[in-house]
């Protein structure tokens, strides 16, 4: 199967015009004749997971994030960004990013469907077109009414995370959860309009969860990576699922720092 089959099957569930105007998604490197037989999927393009990726003799690699945000002056074996690219290039892998067009058409639904949340609407319209609407994150009712704090302890267990940190009370009671994953440094104004108890995301600064616990929205902030994880797990079920005469992986990742 051609790397351009490939892309376009994702980009069937995955369609590009739902990516935000400043996104870098898609192809971003590689021949769109070059004969895909293994792919693998991870969050970031980062050093370990490029490496991962030639061990294992890959053809593709499939990421959330896009590796080439900026320009680059030069690509080279020295360097950061260049010595990468080069990297892929000379063993021949190719690479492609699905970042918030996949943010608009999985990733809300997918984190909502993992806590259970029910009757979830958008909470963020950012596509409107022909009676189509679209977004980023979702709100709704959790399973039941919980503590701040259960729900904290809840949302720890469900993406597999060793700590969150909270701002809010404790004791309040939460039934209505608005969840937006990777960076919902300006979430709190649609959870707010949305009537949510809670704000699950990540990327809270201090200014920003004071000011949401003043209007009344507690704020349960997950990390960027913390819950944006499931996309690895949901994209490889999709291509294992579309593909199934193909090699499928999942690349073993981390968060990229440590809590001590």
């Amino acid at each position: 199967m051609t790397l351009k089959e490939i892309i376009q099957l994702l980009e069937q569930f995955s369609p590009p015009p739902l990516a935000m105007d400043w996104d870098k998604s898609g192809l971003q490197c590689g021949r769109l004749g070059q004969d895909i037989q293994s792919i693998m999927v991870a969050v970031d393009a980062t050093e370990d997971v490029i490496k991962q990726a030639v061990e294992k003799k890959v053809d593709l690699l499939v990421t959330h994030h896009p590796f080439l945000f900026s320009s680059l002056t030069s690509v080279t074996d020295e360097g950061t960004k260049g010595s990468l690219v080069y990297e892929l290039i000379e063993h021949k892998i190719a690479c492609y990013s699905m970042h918030t067009n996949y943010d608009v058409s999985g990733m809300g639904e997918a984190a909502a469907k993992r806590l259970g949340i029910t009757n979830a609407g958008v909470l963020e319209l950012t596509f409107a077109q022909d009676g189509f609407k679209a977004g980023i994150g979702r709100v709704g009712l959790l399973p039941k009414t919980m503590t701040l704090k259960n729900c904290a302890v809840y949302v720890k267990e469900v993406f597999g995370l060793d700590s969150v940190r909270v701002f809010g009370d404790l004791r309040k009671k939460i039934k209505i959860a608005a969840v937006c994953p990777g960076s919902g440094k300006h979430m709190a104004k649609y959870a707010l309009k949305t009537g949510a108890d809670v704000l699950i995301t990540g990327d809270i600064d201090h200014h920003e969860g004071i000011d949401a616990v003043a209007e009344g929205l507690a704020v349960i902030d997950a990390g960027h990576y913390g819950i944006e994880k499931i996309f690895v797990e949901d994209i490889t079920k999709v291509l294992n699922k579309q593909l199934p005469g193909l090699k499928v992986m999942a690349a073993k990742e981390k968060a990229p720092f440590v809590t001590l």
